[in-house]
C-alpha cells in the first residue's frame, strides 16, 4: 500500500512538473522575436559606426593590455573586427546596452548602465552595424594594426573615408514612425548565463557546440538551418572564416620556416660529413706516405751497416 502510495504521489508531481514547464514555455513563446527594423538604419547608421569605432579601439587596447608584454597580432585584431557585429559573440555585447529613443525628429542611440533583452532595436543596430562594417574588417584591422590611431582618427577613417557612414546628414525622422519597444534590462543571473554560454562557444571539449540567442530559443528558428534567419538573405556578407585562414596560413608558413630549417641542420650535417670524410681519407693517404718513406729510409741505413 506505502508503494502505491508513493508511486502515485510520485506520478502526481511529475505531471505538476510537465504542466508547470509547459505553461513556461508557452509564456516564452507568446513573446514578440526581435526583427531588424530596415527603415531605421539610414537614421543611425553614423551613430552606429562611431560606436563601432570606438569599440573597436577600446577592445584592441584591452587585448593588448591582457596578453602584455606580448604584442598584439594582426590576426587578434581581425578577429576582433569580425565578431564585433556578430550578437552571438561576446565582442558584440556592447550593442546590448544601446537603446534607441526617439527625439524630436532624430534617432539617438543611448546607452544603458546594463544589459537589455535583445529586441528589434538590438537587431537593428546589429544590421546597421554589419551594414557599415562590410568587406571592409579587414582593412580597418589593418590600419589599427599598422597606424595605431586614436580614437577619433579612427572614427574618421571608417565613418568618413573608408565608409562614408558619416560623409552626410542622416535624413529627418517621419512623424508617422512607430515607436520602438521599451528598454528592458536583463537580470544579473541572465547577462551571466549569457556570456557563460557565448564563452563555451567552440570549446574543444564541445565541438557541436552552437549558440544560440534568446530569441532563436524562443521561437525554436535556426535549431536545423545555421542560417535561418529570415533577414539574412540580403545582408551584406562577412567574412568571417577570414582570420581562421590567415591564421591556418601563418601556422603553414611557420612549418616552412621549420622544414626549411630542418633541411639546413641535414644538409650542413651531410656536408660536414663528407668533408670529414675527406680530410680523413687525406690524413690516411699522408699517413701511408710518411710510413713507406720511413721504411725506406729505415731500409737504406740497414743496407750502409751490412
Amino acid at each position: 500500500m506505502a508503494k502505491i502510495d508513493r508511486t502515485v504521489v510520485f506520478n502526481s508531481l511529475l505531471l505538476n512538473l510537465l504542466l508547470c514547464s509547459s505553461w513556461i514555455q508557452i509564456s516564452y513563446s507568446s513573446k514578440p522575436v526581435g526583427v531588424a527594423r530596415k527603415d531605421d538604419i539610414p537614421f543611425i547608421k553614423c551613430q552606429v559606426c562611431e560606436k563601432l569605432a570606438k569599440e573597436l579601439y577600446e577592445q584592441v587596447r584591452d587585448k593588448q593590455a591582457k596578453i602584455s608584454p606580448k604584442k598584439i597580432s594582426e590576426y587578434d585584431i581581425i578577429e576582433i573586427s569580425e565578431n564585433v557585429c556578430n550578437l552571438k559573440k561576446q565582442e558584440a555585447d556592447w550593442m546590448l546596452k544601446i537603446d534607441i529613443v526617439e527625439q524630436g525628429d532624430r534617432l539617438e542611440l543611448v546607452e544603458q548602465d546594463s544589459e537589455g533583452q535583445c529586441g528589434s532595436e538590438c537587431k537593428t543596430i546589429e544590421r546597421a552595424c554589419q551594414e557599415v562594417i562590410g568587406y571592409y574588417d579587414t582593412d580597418v584591422a589593418e590600419y589599427i594594426y599598422k597606424k595605431k590611431p586614436q580614437i577619433n582618427s579612427l572614427v574618421k577613417y571608417l565613418c568618413k573615408d573608408l565608409t562614408e557612414a558619416c560623409s552626410k546628414k542622416p535624413p529627418p525622422v517621419p512623424k508617422g514612425r512607430e515607436p520602438g519597444e521599451i528598454f528592458v534590462a536583463k537580470s544579473a543571473k541572465e547577462a551571466e548565463m549569457e556570456k557563460m554560454l557565448k564563452s563555451m562557444e567552440g570549446m574543444p571539449g564541445a565541438p557541436g557546440m552552437k549558440m544560440y540567442s534568446r530569441e532563436e530559443l524562443m521561437s525554436g528558428k535556426n535549431f536545423d538551418d545555421e542560417d535561418g534567419d529570415d533577414e539574412d538573405d540580403d545582408e551584406p556578407p562577412i567574412r568571417s572564416n577570414l582570420g581562421k585562414i590567415l591564421r591556418e596560413k601563418e601556422n603553414n608558413k611557420k612549418m616552412d620556416w621549420k622544414e626549411k630549417i630542418r633541411k639546413g641542420i641535414i644538409d650542413a650535417s651531410e656536408a660536414t660529413k663528407h668533408h670529414a670524410t675527406k680530410i680523413a681519407f687525406r690524413m690516411q693517404k699522408w699517413w701511408k706516405a710518411k710510413k713507406a718513406s720511413f721504411t725506406q729510409q729505415n731500409t737504406k741505413s740497414n743496407k750502409v751497416e751490412l
